[in-house]
């Protein structure tokens, strides 16, 4: 039969040395030298802290002799003064009352003036009758632990000076996009005869830059020109698109204040400069205002480049989008036809022009829903016979209550025609 176990055969006179030799190691191997030598420090002290015991690895770590520790010296002597500090406000207190406590960081002081850290626990031994007699406490070497946590609170300040610089480094961004950003908008709109105006922009976020752009600008002495559009893309491409569709839309008026014609010279330009490599379009709208004083109205003309339609409000509480057929995409094909619309704005009446930020806003508690047309236009309705001013207030508070569902950058610009009561 096979054996299992592992005790030693007597029959066997090599398992008998082996067993002696162990049990003689045994017998050398006393409690004296295992607490003198133990890879933790000892010491008893008397109730009043005086050093009664210390074994030979605290006395190494201390530099210090047996003789001038042992009935000379307390144990708070061997702390450094923060440590005597805390001993006697926590330490000692805890200990009185508890009888025990463990894993306490203390600092004890070398001969050499050198700091050790330690963890110190202590037990309070009793009589028979219940009387404290003597304090045991063990200390362990901390020093590792110490480097440790150093090296942590190192690493701790470097991601916390770290961070600080990105912080630093974003805000100044922000601030060097929110001047680039502000470039390719105009500061103010100039005021125009018979009509109020109104604009507002609204980043989605200010780590990008956006490319929704629009401006208000006179032709000559009675007439002026709008648009507004959203190139595609975001960054300093499309900022470089922005600027260039701007300046473009500007000198093409200028030229020729035609919708169409201007909204053609703009596709041919985008398309020649960007049809090879990485194509650049955008949508946009353009018109011109001409106020015709005797009757109070101003006549639209305009033309899109597969933009949004445009919201006309009317003074009668109605609202509906102005139909603008055809307007392809600005700067995708070589050739895109583009139409004409008109309408005439009474006192009352307001044009609004805006991005599709505005109708792809996400709603709904899963965030899963757009605004919409149909939304906009009841918004519209609820609004209509407002002056511009008023209409782009109520429009910045709903894009405050978007939230985060604003994932776009978002135009809007608003040219009425104010009523009697408000010329006066």
């Amino acid at each position: 039969m096979c054996r299992t176990d592992q005790q030693p055969d007597p029959r066997d006179p090599s398992d008998e040395k082996t067993s002696d030799a162990a049990f003689a190691a045994l017998l050398e191997d006393s409690a004296e030298e295992l607490y003198e030598r133990a890879p933790c420090g000892y010491l008893s002290t008397l109730m009043d802290g005086t050093i009664a015991k210390i074994n030979a690895t605290l006395l190494d770590w201390l530099g210090l002799s047996r003789e001038a520790v042992v009935g000379r010296m307390r144990f708070t002597d061997l702390l450094t003064v923060g440590g005597k500090l805390y001993h006697e406000t926590h330490f000692a207190p805890l200990l009185r009352m508890r009888g025990e406590i463990g894993g306490v960081a203390l600092e004890i002081k070398k001969a050499d003036g050198v700091r050790m850290p330690v963890l110190a626990s202590s037990t309070i031994k009793h009589g028979a009758t219940g009387e404290p007699l003597l304090i045991r406490t063990t200390l362990f070497d901390a020093r590792d632990r110490r480097a440790y946590e150093e090296e942590l609170l190192r690493a701790r300040k470097a991601a916390e000076e770290a961070h600080r610089r990105a912080e630093a480094d974003r805000a100044r961004l922000q601030d060097a996009l929110a001047a680039l950003q502000s470039s390719l908008l105009p500061d103010t709109l100039p005021p125009i005869p018979g009509v109020q105006s109104a604009a507002h922009y609204r980043t989605a976020s200010p780590d990008r830059l956006g490319g929704d752009f629009y401006d208000v600008f006179p032709l000559d002495a009675t007439r002026f020109a709008f648009f507004l559009g959203d190139v595609c893309g975001k960054g300093p491409q499309a900022a470089a698109v922005t600027s260039l569709t701007r300046y473009t839309l500007r000198a093409a008026a200028l030229h020729d204040p035609d919708p169409v014609s201007a909204l053609t010279t703009l596709n041919r330009v985008l398309h020649e400069r960007y049809s090879s490599g990485d194509p650049r379009y955008c949508t946009a709208i353009f018109g011109t205002l001409e106020p015709a004083p005797p009757t109070g109205q101003v006549a639209v003309h305009l033309a899109s480049g597969g933009h949004p339609p445009a919201l006309v409000l009317r003074a009668d509480g109605t609202a509906d989008f102005l139909p603008t057929p055809g307007g392809l995409l600005v700067g995708i094909l070589p050739n895109a036809p583009f139409t004409l619309a008109t309408t005439t704005l009474a006192p009352g009446d307001t044009l609004l022009l805006y991005t599709d930020g505005l109708t792809e806003a996400r709603t709904g508690e899963s965030r899963t829903d757009l605004y919409g047309d149909e939304a906009l236009r009841a918004f519209a309705t609820a609004h209509a016979g407002r002056s511009p001013h008023e209409v782009m207030e109520a429009l910045t508070g709903l894009l405050d209550g978007f939230g985060d569902g604003l994932d776009d950058d978002t135009a809007l610009l608003a040219l009425g025609v104010p009523t009697l009561m408000e010329t006066v």
